[in-house]
């Protein structure tokens, strides 16, 4: 997981790393209706280091605080993305995000999840988020059969949280001032009733997002979503040839379901991400260009890689990419984020490329991964259960936890 809103020196990314088959652009301000880049950008992110720095002042009264605390939210930054300096921003709604797991910049929980790292620095003085995002597995249910599934061993069997059940969940993670909840599965729009339940139960308090397959989001479904206040939609394509993605997820109507899904949710204003487990079969030049290539036609904000892990179906699957994979996928990664020449592509994600800079951010407390048990884990890749969110007190599961490293890291 990664929190990159402070980026400022100016590191270039190697002009070998632009792929071929890429015409080059020039370097002026790109007008695109997901993506903020130039002097728009560079204003937006001037007032939010104003902000920061007020949040700062009133947090702490010795000035030698004050430098501290800026120093710390700096470093946070360069340990897990160096220094290089943010190239552009996805727009949506009004609002300014830089990154899938923090809020907007310029909303009003923003402010709280800065406060939840400067405690992590220096103890404040009033209460302060003690988590800041967290993983909530809606449903064991789901239509497909994915080659990569970490849910694959609970998949498909009695559903143990009830809806009165999910209600008590967020609102145990709401009074510990989470900043975003993901609402996953299984596939969580088998459920769609349950989805604008949960959404209208939490409000304004708290961003909620949705995993999924996609499957069959209507542009009704989607504009529902979002009057129920749903933040943003990560949908799961693992490939830019239908043939391909269909065979991955062993349905004929999987990739049909995920384009639909995209376009709907672009066309009624939420912030669209496409997530990928980026397998040894899939890693090449080509595919991934073709893959970007998509992406921005489709007009989504962000683009996910997540390497392959062993667990659930993968379990005992020989699935570790080579070193030459890796180095092309961190390539790709800072050449489509960094380089002048890719600002109308979406903004990448990349897990692995910050936990091999640190460790994953769900250590420390800052994510957890509620099973559709309600087992508390620190992250949907590490099954090892800490307590459960209905029985067990959370702030003293996440003090045991504390110490716990991700077993995927």
């Amino acid at each position: 997981m990664h929190y990159s809103a402070y980026h400022h020196s100016k590191i270039p990314v190697a002009a070998n790393k632009v792929f071929p088959g890429e015409n080059s652009r020039d370097t002026k301000e790109i007008k695109s209706p997901c993506l903020i880049t130039g002097s728009r950008k560079n204003l937006e992110l001037f007032r939010l280091k104003l902000r920061i720095i007020s949040w700062i002042i009133q947090s702490y009264i010795n000035p030698r605080h004050w430098f501290g605390a800026l120093n710390h939210l700096y470093e946070l930054r360069a340990t897990f993305l160096g220094n290089y300096k943010i190239k552009k921003m996805a727009s949506v709604g009004n609002k300014y995000f830089t990154s899938l797991y923090a809020p907007a910049i310029n909303a009003a929980n923003f402010r709280e999840f800065i406060l939840s790292e400067l405690n992590r620095y220096k103890k404040l003085k009033y209460p302060a988020n003690k988590l800041n995002h967290v993983f909530l597995a809606i449903t064991n249910k789901c239509p497909l059969k994915c080659e990569h599934c970490y849910e694959w061993n609970r998949l498909n069997r009695k559903e143990v949280l009830r809806e009165e059940n999910l209600k008590q969940s967020i609102k145990k993670l709401q009074n510990l001032g989470v900043s975003q909840i993901y609402l996953t599965g299984g596939e969580p729009l088998i459920k769609f009733d349950l989805v604008l339940e949960l959404l209208n139960f939490a409000g304004s308090k708290t961003d909620l997002w949705l995993n999924t397959s996609g499957f069959q989001l209507t542009e009704e479904k989607a504009a529902k979503l979002k009057a129920a206040g749903l933040t943003g939609i990560f949908i799961s394509l693992d490939h830019h040839e239908e043939t391909e993605h269909n065979h991955f997820r062993n349905n004929k109507n999987a990739y049909s379901w995920s384009i639909e899904a995209a376009k709907n949710a672009v066309n009624q204003d939420l912030l669209v991400t496409l997530s990928i487990c980026t397998t040894k079969e899939f890693v090449t030049k080509k595919n991934l260009t073709s893959y970007m290539e998509l992406g921005k036609s489709l007009g989504v904000s962000f683009i996910q890689f997540i390497e392959p892990k062993k667990v659930g179906h993968y379990q005992n699957s020989e699935i570790n990419l080579s070193a030459p994979q890796i180095n092309l996928l961190e390539s790709v990664f800072e050449t489509y984020n960094f380089n002048d020449e890719y600002l109308e592509y979406p903004i990448i994600c990349y897990h692995e490329y910050y936990q091999r800079r640190n460790t994953c951010l769900s250590t420390n407390n800052r994510g957890l991964y509620i099973d559709s048990n309600g087992g508390i884990n620190l992250c949907p890749f590490c099954h090892t259960s800490s307590g459960n969110i209905l029985e067990d007190d959370l702030e003293l599961v996440l003090e045991k936890m504390r110490s716990n490293q991700c077993l995927q890291a």
